[in-house]
């Protein structure tokens, strides 16, 4: 690697007490440590604050913000919301890499090591992060397997500085992690998720909603994201046959027909929008779009 590159890491964390110690440990054990690593405590109920400020004490380039419990969780700007509380500390200082990490999750000790190698290497490379896996009873496996090849899931997502400049930061509203990569390809940068390079999710996405509601969630998120409603009506009717049949599809549609009943405001960002939908009708067309 060309130099010596600087990140900083910024993890909101919210009831992972069983799982936090899991990333501080592979942090702890990176082959290039952050300059900085804050860990938002976004109002846990459980042990999550005390054992962030444990390490925090014994490691200076570990900082603790705690946030008060809002009650309830808040999908996708909740997460925003406690990612900018971090960001907060660390937004006037310099940095070649900046890194959105959950507190669920484990990875090898040259992970950062071997993802900055490919940013290097890519130099239009403005998104990226590992493969998320879960643990299954023969090792590991892929979580999302479906997941289309710009697409870099919100648990690790590395951003180069220029980058992370351009788009303007984070929507704080569900479907964040999928508009940045959009607003990023829309200024001419790639995103990718690195295959070779594994992280291990501990408690897997959608763990804490349930299967419909989780689908209900992200159909939701895709109407305030904007989506084209010919696309969203043919990804639905794609889901329901697959697991879990019917209800993967069906929760798509009543999240995104909900927004449209509940005239929920959508990305305020027309330009995205238009991008966003262009870029969908040209994958329905068959020509060269984001999916390839």
């Amino acid at each position: 690697m060309t130099g010596k590159k600087t990140y900083i890491v910024v993890s909101p964390v919210r009831n992972e007490a069983k799982h936090l110690p899991l990333t501080i440990d592979s942090m702890l054990a990176q082959t290039i440590r952050p300059v900085l690593w804050v860990i938002v405590n976004d109002g846990s109920k459980d042990e999550t604050g005390q054992i962030a400020e444990a390490a925090a004490k014994s490691n200076p380039w570990i900082k603790v913000v705690s946030r008060p419990d809002r009650g309830f969780r808040k999908a996708g700007g909740g997460v925003v919301e406690a990612f900018y509380a971090g960001y907060r500390l660390i937004e006037d200082q310099a940095w070649d890499y900046l890194v959105k990490l959950d507190g669920d999750l484990s990875f090898s000790p040259d992970y950062f090591e071997k993802c900055f190698a490919r940013f290097e290497e890519h130099a239009r490379l403005g998104i990226a992060g590992g493969t998320i896996c879960r643990v299954t009873d023969g090792g590991t496996e892929p979580e999302a397997k479906a997941d289309p090849k710009f697409h870099v899931r919100g648990a690790t997502k590395i951003y180069r500085s220029a980058c992370w400049d351009g788009i303007g930061g984070l929507i704080p509203a569900p479907g964040w992690d999928t508009l940045d990569e959009i607003k990023a390809n829309m200024l001419g940068w790639e995103t990718r998720t690195l295959p070779d390079l594994h992280v291990i999710h501990h408690r897997p996405t959608g763990a804490a909603y349930g299967t419909w509601n989780d689908r209900v969630k992200a159909g939701l998120a895709n109407y305030i994201s904007g989506y084209h409603p010919l696309f969203m009506l043919l990804k639905c009717a794609k889901r329901t046959a697959e697991r879990p049949y019917l209800i993967g599809g069906l929760g798509l549609l009543y999240g995104f027909v909900k927004g449209y009943l509940r005239r929920i405001g959508q990305v305020e960002d027309k330009a995205l929008i238009r991008y966003l939908r262009q870029q969908q009708m040209n994958r329905l067309l068959g020509r060269k779009s984001l999916w390839g």
